[in-house]
């Protein structure tokens, strides 16, 4: 099964969207069973006016500690006692039946990650500009019924789907249940709350098989599109270009892997994959609209893909999504005689992968159109070309080219202006596999925006990941 073998092995046998699941998920181990600084005094004889600065060594001491504390948890993972330990743990985190037809796995993911940003923290990173370490635990359950039957039960707990989105979290991210009626993986059906089927990032996004550490720039560079209001005509929503990256308010293209609610139909025939769904929200939509018990169906969204693989190395994809973008919170400030349905986000994309020997390369370009009210068509456009090499076994490298760019709107003076900054960022990372069990990563990313200000012009992560 090839859903698998990306997290089982951590590399896809030819890189992007493989069936019976688009999504990639599965167990994680290794024998698969089929998101502001204080202001300082302005008078220098308070006693206040040091105490930031205190803050901000104390904060530097606890980063610094946990850093050396990651670094020294890595050693002694790399040991052989300890990597029996894992291996036994691996090992033993199933309940078969006697006949093999029912069996249920757990494997998980902890990922301790320190970024440091030098201003403004960039895409989808919340909070102020100041060091910090984030945690993350992630537990997966899978379960076989069959050959037909197939349940996927994705937990996490950390500080918010996004870092630092909040204090503390727990919840879980992903369930459904899959029904399979041939053999063959042609016909597959699913339902439940999973990752969106557009483009082909999301089998690699979990930080076991991401090269990176972040997204890809389509999916988390924040836009001054806003879901839960809405602006009062154009003066006011160019004027929020102005502002610093609200990440509370304002949506980027998608949102990440946007794990919504909802049913989909997926599978490949001979050369051809598809995978269509539909949800209870957009593909740019925040966390707190994915469960079905906080957004219903009364405005569903529609989301496709349909992929070519000519060879083993090649796959080539192309992804369409339609649907309003808009919250119920919104509805009291749209116009007259419109509803949510009236304002919606239309997206098409298309992707390519290649993988050769120690080479693989992925590549997205996406368009999208945001209805905006009392302002008009919001549109927007985006690619990433992402390349990474195996230097040896162990060892690889990645890098990562990003860019966005904004089309003009009436600007209500009689003019047009672009309705938001042009964006380009460049993504380095070098990771290694200590063992099959423990990997590490670096990334530093430069980024430039047109206008006054810079959103996280440098960003340095680190990351330290143990699988089980």
């Amino acid at each position: 099964n090839e859903a698998h073998y990306v997290r089982t092995h951590g590399d896809s046998p030819s890189a992007g969207t493989v069936p019976p699941s688009p999504w990639g998920e599965g167990r994680v181990r290794g024998t698969a069973a089929s998101p502001i600084h204080p202001v300082l005094d302005a008078n220098p004889a308070t006693s206040q006016t040091h105490l930031p600065n205190r803050k901000s060594q104390i904060k530097n001491r606890k980063l610094l500690t946990s850093l050396a504390a990651a670094f020294l948890l890595a050693c002694s993972l790399c040991a052989a006692p300890a990597q029996d330990l894992l291996q036994k743990v691996d090992d033993s985190l199933f309940i078969e039946s006697k006949d093999g037809n029912f069996r249920v796995d757990l494997s998980g993911l902890f990922d301790l990650e320190g970024y440091f940003v030098d201003q403004r923290p960039p895409g989808l990173i919340f909070g102020g500009n100041d060091e910090f370490i984030n945690p993350r635990l992630s537990l997966f359950l899978d379960a076989r019924y069959g050959e037909h039957f197939y349940v996927f039960v994705q937990g996490r707990a950390d500080r918010g789907f996004d870092p630092r989105a909040r204090k503390q979290a727990a919840r879980l991210d992903e369930y459904f249940l899959r029904y399979t009626p041939f053999k063959e993986p042609t016909l597959n059906f699913q339902v439940g709350k999973f990752a969106t089927v557009f483009g082909n990032w999301v089998p690699r996004h979990d930080s076991w098989n991401n090269p990176f550490i972040t997204a890809p720039l389509p999916y988390e560079n924040v836009m001054i599109i806003t879901d839960q209001t809405a602006p009062g005509g154009p003066a006011g929503f160019l004027g929020r270009r102005a502002t610093p990256d609200l990440k509370g308010n304002w949506l980027p293209i998608l949102w990440g892997p946007t794990y919504a609610s909802g049913a989909s139909v997926f599978g490949r025939i001979e050369k051809f994959d598809y995978a269509f769904d539909v949800k209870n929200a957009s593909i740019s939509s925040r966390p707190t609209a994915w469960d079905g018990m906080d957004l219903g169906w009364e405005n569903p969204t529609f989301t496709g893909r349909v992929g070519y693989r000519p060879n083993a190395s090649w796959n080539f994809g192309m992804s369409a999504s339609g649907g309003t973008y808009l919250l119920p919170p919104a509805r009291p400030v749209l116009p007259p005689g419109t509803g949510l349905g009236d304002f919606n986000q239309i997206t098409f994309g298309q992707d390519a992968s290649w993988s050769w020997r120690h080479w693989q390369v992925w590549a997205e370009w996406m368009f999208s159109r945001f209805e905006v009210p009392n302002v008009g068509n919001a549109d927007t456009a985006a690619y990433y070309l992402e390349a990474k090499y195996k230097i040896t076994p162990n060892l690889f490298a990645a890098l990562r080219w990003n860019q966005q760019v904004f089309d003009d709107v009436p600007d209500g003076a009689g003019g047009q202006q672009p309705w938001d900054r042009d964006i380009w960022r460049i993504d380095s990372a070098v990771g290694y596999r200590f063992t099959r069990h423990l990997q590490g990563k670096l990334q530093y990313s430069y980024s430039h925006q047109k206008g006054p200000f810079q959103q996280g012009e440098q960003l340095v992560a680190a990351q330290v990941t143990v699988k089980f």
